[in-house]
């Protein structure tokens, strides 16, 4: 019981950051451009390119962290199984 219990913190754990890193990345791109367009005067071609490479990052962020999550769940379910 207190497994599947810090496995699902875990896992909620792992889903909320994954979002706050899309959000995150999204947000930064869109403010970046949104700036170097006002400052140079090139609306809104700074701030569309610079969402794209918000999303962009991302969805590599997104990349990372699942790679990252399979990884360790493979290695605990070696070490599970070396152990039984």
């Amino acid at each position: 019981m207190a497994e599947d219990r810090r496995q699902l913190i875990k896992t909620v754990g792992f889903l909320s950051s994954v979002g706050i890193s899309m959000v995150a990345s999204t947000f930064i791109g869109l403010a970046m451009g949104y700036y170097l367009d006002r400052w140079l005067d090139t609306s809104p071609w700074l701030t569309l390119i610079f969402l794209l490479l918000g999303i962009i990052s991302g969805f590599r962020n997104i990349y990372i962290l699942t790679d990252r999550e399979l990884k360790r769940q493979e290695k605990e379910n070696q070490d599970s199984s070396g152990n039984e």
